[in-house]
């Protein structure tokens, strides 16, 4: 039976009205519980802390780092290092998380190569070639499906390559068990200490009856330590190709110092990494990662975005597009006129730093934010970096008995103050999006293959094309990547 909204009925109506609703006897049903109470405890932590130690340069791991206390809890405690894993061809050659991933790590590899044209390509074009053949590659990059595809497109070109992760977090398990099954030495897993950082990439160098003669690096951790702890291999090495706009400054240091005894090639500088990678790739993983992390809405949100480069613009349009206020910290004229010139405010960070919800740092340089302007910020803001460094954020000094630490959830931790106030740190100021999220599959062709080609010009350059110095890539390389992408072909 309907009644409308206006109708009205007497009590004597709806006495009729429920009288002729059958009518059962009750029946009384217990819910039973396994117990009478229910507790709900916090995500497990550990409270151990590993001593502080410093690297040998200004490197990715320079500040404390609890990483191996938040593995994922579903897998084996025990460190890959107390292992004795083989490979289904008898080697050992290797250090993983789980050998026994690498099934499904392939086929994380086989999507990502439906969509990095620009490298299947380059592999196809000149496998026959073997451009590579005799190069002996040691790489610190980010160990995920993508890469993956770059490493197995330098050994189909005929190079032998050994591999280490530039970031602790970063590190996909399963495609590095996938590379490790094919027979490519990795050493690295998701959650390593600072310890592990430094002892898988000496495991990549110093091996037996190898000698690199390539560096591929990503950050320059691998470089400074082939410098400095292997000084003879390292003035044998043919050639050194860097993507990252940390690892660039340090090679130009090198140089600038007298102390570069080999070629290197600026990758991060080449148009196609600077104008898709930064740029479009940092536009569309930013909101990932902060999403995946927080959940955060950021209609209405105030956000200061510090540095206005390429992989600043990204961060910026992105955030616009959700409707936040995006404020912009800058030192370079250029890019500040460009800020504002995009509809951004220009600020220094302490004018805005008690009112904003959220800070992003992206400038490739360290203290960005200090401990001082950590202790300004309102309850409950978020500060997040998407440089390559975690020396953007003045982590090291949030490590004192006075505040605390408490982990929500993987990669998200709140820093508690003594008045109760909380800032939430998202990968303890590590590269944001490849901590926390993935970044966009297409994008990271054009950087791999970018890469593939500046070690092919440096491998087979006769003697003398390139001196003891940093170069740019070739603008020709440049040009015709871009004709290998399926939305140039197509214009």
């Amino acid at each position: 039976m309907t009644v409308s909204k206006n109708s009205e009925m007497n009590m004597g109506e709806l006495s009729t009205v429920f009288s002729a609703v059958p009518t059962h006897k009750p029946v009384k049903k217990q819910i039973q519980f396994v117990e009478d109470k229910q507790e709900f405890s916090r995500f497990p932590t550990k409270t151990g802390r590993r001593s502080l130690s410093r690297s040998i340069s200004q490197s990715s791991t320079d500040s404390y780092s609890s990483a191996a206390s938040y593995t994922d809890s579903s897998d084996d405690e025990t460190s890959p290092r107390d292992k004795t894993q083989v490979n289904t061809k008898g080697s050992s050659d290797f250090c993983v998380k789980n050998i026994k991933q690498a099934e499904f790590g392939r086929r994380e590899i086989e999507i990502a190569e439906q969509d990095m044209s620009a490298l299947i390509s380059l592999r196809k074009r000149a496998q026959s070639e073997k451009p590579l053949a005799g190069a002996k590659i040691v790489g610190c990059t980010h160990i995920t499906a993508q890469t993956a595809v770059l490493i197995e497109t330098l050994v189909a070109l005929g190079a032998q390559c050994r591999w280490t992760a530039c970031n602790i977090y970063s590190t996909q398990n399963e495609v590095a068990a996938a590379l490790s099954e094919i027979g490519v030495a990795v050493f690295a897993w998701k959650g390593e200490s600072e310890d592990d950082f430094w002892w898988c990439i000496d495991r990549c160098v110093n091996t037996e009856g190898w000698q690199p003669n390539m560096i591929l690096d990503d950050g320059g951790d691998l470089t400074h330590w082939m410098y400095k702890k292997y000084p003879n291999v390292f003035k044998k090495i043919r050639g050194i190709v860097e993507e990252s706009v940390t690892g660039v400054h340090r090679l130009y240091q090198l140089s600038k110092a007298g102390k570069l005894c080999v070629p290197a090639m600026n990758v991060n500088d080449s148009v196609t990494k600077q104008k898709f990678d930064n740029l479009y790739c940092c536009r569309e993983s930013i909101l990932d990662g902060l999403k995946r992390t927080t959940d955060v809405m950021f209609g209405g949100k105030q956000v200061v975005v510090c540095g206005y480069g390429e992989v600043g613009k990204g961060c910026c349009a992105a955030l616009k597009a959700l409707g936040a206020i995006v404020y912009v910290t800058e030192i370079d004229p250029i890019c500040a006129l460009q800020a504002c010139m995009d509809g951004f405010r220009v600020v220094k960070l302490n004018e805005v730093i008690r009112q904003v919800d959220v800070i992003i740092t992206c400038t490739g340089n360290k203290n960005v934010v200090t401990r001082d302007q950590l202790d300004r910020m309102k309850n409950g803001s978020i500060v997040c970096n998407m440089g390559h460094s975690n020396t953007e954020i003045d982590v090291a000094s949030l490590r004192t008995p006075e505040l605390t630490w408490e982990r929500v959830r993987s990669q998200v931790d709140h820093v508690i103050w003594p008045d109760g106030k909380r800032v939430i740190l998202l990968a303890e100021g590590r590269l944001l999006n490849l901590s926390c999220s993935t970044v966009p599959t297409f994008v990271l062709s054009i950087t791999a293959t970018t890469q593939a080609l500046a070690l092919i010009e440096l491998y087979n350059a006769p003697e003398g094309r390139y001196k003891q110095d940093v170069y740019l890539l070739p603008k020709k390389m440049d040009i015709n990547l871009q004709s290998t992408t399926p939305q140039t072909t197509c214009m």
